[in-house]
């Protein structure tokens, strides 16, 4: 009895540490090509080595928010302070930084974006910053940005 409690038990925490292994873009046009093709906005996540892990903790790492996520959105991680980027990456990480208004680390930009004749047009709906309330408050206000109309 006590063996199959185990190895139960061993399957459902593999289960949960799957769930909340999220897969983070780090390419933008590898994420608007995502994006595009399975018709989702990104969650474009601006951060820096050195900010308040909050975000990270409370909700990015919860089982709520890896549903939500894999359901709703691409997820992109722009690390400002990445020194193996490249200096095109990094300068293309701070003008996008700029364009979204971002005046706070870590905050979240919600955009969707095209590409034609090689020029790359983002579409802000919004953006957020870490808010005390845990997991399932932050989806609920990440719901009101992606769908304002529900």
């Amino acid at each position: 009895m006590t063996k199959k409690l185990l190895i139960l038990l061993f399957f459902l925490g593999s289960f949960f540490m799957q769930a909340q292994n999220l897969v983070w873009k780090t390419n933008m046009a590898d994420a608007i090509a995502i994006s595009n093709e399975q018709r989702k906005p990104m969650l474009i996540l601006f951060t820096a080595s050195g900010v308040p892990e909050n975000l990270q903790n409370e909700i990015f790492k919860t089982p709520d928010f890896a549903v939500w996520s894999r359901d709703n959105v691409i997820l992109v991680k722009l690390d400002l302070s990445d020194n193996s980027a490249s200096d095109s990456d990094k300068e293309q990480n701070l003008r996008l930084k700029n364009a979204f208004g971002v005046d706070e680390l870590p905050q979240v930009c919600f955009a969707s974006a095209s590409i034609r004749k090689s020029k790359t047009t983002f579409s802000a709906l919004g953006k957020i910053a870490y808010k005390p309330g845990g997991a399932k408050a932050w989806i609920a206000e990440s719901n009101g940005i992606l769908h304002p109309s529900e």
